[in-house]
């Protein structure tokens, strides 16, 4: 694994870098929207039923989907299942050698996949570079663990018997995606199952149907054979279906506490003939405290709670949307804060520059106002960028809400806008006593200057990443590999050493090698 670098993300302080993803945009906009296909096999239906927009300009159509069919979610799986035979019996290094090549398609279009990420899920230029980027680091990663993983461990061997272990694919994996992340977690679920030599049929988010198709389109390009990629766009319901399918024996899911609790239920219960247990892989997103010590330099603090807040508006499951601060420097951090709201660019996501761009789409911008608004009926008082953008945009102003009850929606759920709450703590004790009331348990953040309480309070979360010093958003794969505990996530964590092993099952040979003779 000493080869492996993270995609270096673009220098957009440089002019040359700015005016090329400008041209990308332009090109992207004088182009008719993407007509997304089913894929099944290699073979493409389109038949366009449902789209996607820009969630800055609603009456812009990005892509025109074609919505996947019960009968084609079958023969998806049904097709994956032969292929799977014939991708799982390579050998892993050419398997590899295919991600690697499906790297290099995405990073030779990275300017257009940019702006399709701009214009389709309206994440800002910074954003949409490094989504595409930890796309590419994912199919690196991933291809050379598989590599490693293929190798098998060590085991202890005795004179006349030889012990061997090795893993093989499962068989189809389902992969259900979200649109926050819409070409990066997309190519983390779908390249791990494929590295390790399984099928995936990939049901991407309906806001986000063309940036799973390039994800597919690069790897059709780079070798992937027919049948071993299925593209299901559509609805919850294409979703449920294929993760029901009783010939998918992994499920990779990233999306609402509510889905993938279902999802786990509905794939304990061995049905319709099924031979195996179905594994789930699942993040389920978070309620994030940030912890500030009364010794934390505020200078750090500040910019640090605007960036895990308010970043890509909020609609990430590692956002911070709880701050947990010392009384003795509450009101001084407070202050500071409502100061600062001022300075956060809500704008357009083709704005170099802004910092808060629109929901995703109208239904989330109308819940975090009316969570803003029950807040404030309650007693809380809520802080509030006061310039939004004219327009239709489901723009939603960055809010911090201060004195919010302990019971209030507010304070104890997953918001997924840019809102959060600063809550006075007597000490981080008490602050560690919140975090681990929780049900949720994704990242945590630690600001202070103290070395005693940096590790008692990594000793006591119950979070599955804690930043210390720095933001809680922005984990790189192979450096910070993410994944959360409790009721945030099952499994180990994505972008780490041991994520692979979800797609694969161990077997081990057992070979008696004192001989009598060999048979001819």
């Amino acid at each position: 694994m000493t080869d492996f670098r993270n995609e270096p993300f673009l220098e957009l302080r440089r002019a040359h870098e700015r005016d090329r993803l400008i041209a990308a945009l332009d090109a992207f906009d004088a182009a008719p929207p993407i007509e997304v296909p089913v894929i099944v096999g290699g073979e493409r239906r389109v038949d366009p039923t449902a789209a996607s927009v820009d969630p800055g300009m609603p009456d812009r159509v990005v892509a025109a989907a074609t919505t996947a069919t019960p009968a084609e979610v079958d023969a998806a799986v049904e097709a994956a299942g032969a292929a799977a035979r014939v991708w799982g019996g390579m050998p892993a290094a050419e398997r590899a050698a295919i991600l690697a090549r499906a790297a290099g398609e995405l990073r030779s279009r990275r300017y257009e996949l940019a702006a399709l990420a701009v214009r389709e899920c309206a994440k800002p230029w910074v954003e949409a570079d490094i989504d595409v980027c930890e796309a590419i680091d994912f199919l690196e990663y991933y291809s050379r663990r598989a590599v490693l993983l293929d190798a098998g461990p060590e085991l202890i061997q005795l004179p006349g018997e030889r012990n061997t272990l090795h893993y093989r694919p499962r068989g189809v994996s389902a992969v259900i995606a979200p649109w926050n992340f819409p070409i990066a977690i997309a190519t983390g679920m779908t390249a791990a199952g494929l590295a390790t030599g399984n099928a995936v049929c990939l049901k991407p988010a309906e806001q986000s149907p063309a940036c799973a198709f390039a994800l597919v389109e690069a790897l059709e390009r780079a070798g992937v054979p027919a049948g071993a990629i299925a593209l299901l766009p559509g609805e919850g319901d294409v979703g449920a279906a294929l993760a029901d399918h009783p010939g998918v024996h992994t499920i990779a899911f990233t999306g609402s506490g509510a889905v993938g609790l279902e999802i786990l239920r509905r794939a304990a219960e061995p049905r319709d003939g099924r031979r195996h247990l179905k594994r789930v892989v699942a993040e389920m997103g978070g309620k994030n405290c940030l912890i500030v010590d009364a010794d934390a330099d505020l200078d750090d603090v500040v910019p640090a709670v605007l960036a895990s807040a308010f970043g890509f508006a909020g609609q990430k499951c590692s956002a911070a949307s709880r701050v947990l601060v010392h009384e003795r420097v509450a009101d001084v951090l407070s202050e500071r804060l409502r100061g600062s709201l001022e300075t956060l660019l809500v704008g357009q996501a083709e704005t170099f520059g802004t910092d808060v761009p629109p929901l995703i789409e109208g239904a989330s911008r109308d819940r975090v106002e009316r969570v803003v608004a029950e807040a404030v009926q309650a007693g809380a008082e809520a802080e509030r960028v006061r310039r939004l953008p004219d327009g239709d945009g489901f723009f939603s102003a960055p809010t911090v809400v201060f004195g919010a009850p302990p019971e209030s929606f507010v304070v104890r759920e997953e918001i997924f806008g840019p809102v959060v709450t600063v809550e006075p703590v007597a000490s981080v004790d008490a602050a560690c006593d919140i975090v681990d009331a929780q049900a949720h348990a994704l990242t945590g953040g630690l600001f202070s200057r103290n070395p005693r309480t940096i590790a008692a309070v990594a000793r006591r979360t119950p979070v599955g990443n804690l930043y210390v010093n720095r933001g809680t958003t922005g984990s790189m794969v192979g450096r910070q590999p993410f994944g959360g505990n409790r009721l945030s996530g099952t499994g180990t964590k994505a972008g780490g050493p041991d994520y692979l092993l979800h797609f694969v099952e161990p077997v081990v040979v057992t070979e008696n090698t004192v001989r009598h003779g060999l048979a001819p």
